[in-house]
């Protein structure tokens, strides 16, 4: 359990640094990737990719959108969905940058063998459904 709470703090501590030298947060940012590799996708495609509660995503997408980091467009084929579009700052965010969470978790990776990485998986996959269940 300590090293799950030492992971937490540090994931927190990384998205405040990030919102300091970015100016978006770990989850902005992972939203705005997941936005860049996925356009015109709707709000429910960006949920269900992430594996997030469609409420938490509405926030970040009302940060973002305020920030200037993305456009919602009406569909033209359904009205009640909006398609989501990086603008030129989400775009700039939109890159492999340093001092990202997923710039760490790259190195971390680079540095584990392959079995300690499948061991890794399947122990994240076992955890997030044991927490996903209660």
């Amino acid at each position: 359990m300590q090293r799950l709470w030492a992971l937490t703090h540090a994931l927190e501590v990384r998205s405040k640094s990030m919102a300091r030298t970015l100016g978006v947060t770990g989850p902005q940012r992972l939203v705005i990737r997941i936005i860049g590799q996925m356009p015109n996708a709707s709000a429910r495609d960006v949920s269900d990719t992430l594996g997030m509660h469609p409420s938490t995503l509405t926030g970040i997408l009302a940060r973002l959108e305020a920030q200037k980091m993305i456009v919602r467009t009406k569909d033209s084929e359904d009205r009640r969905v909006a398609r989501l579009q990086l603008t030129r700052g989400g775009e700039a965010i939109d890159r492999e940058r340093k001092g990202t969470v997923e710039a760490a978790v790259r190195r971390a990776m680079g540095r584990a063998d392959p079995p300690v990485l499948a061991n890794a998986m399947t122990m994240l996959e076992l955890l997030t459904a044991e927490l996903e269940r209660d």
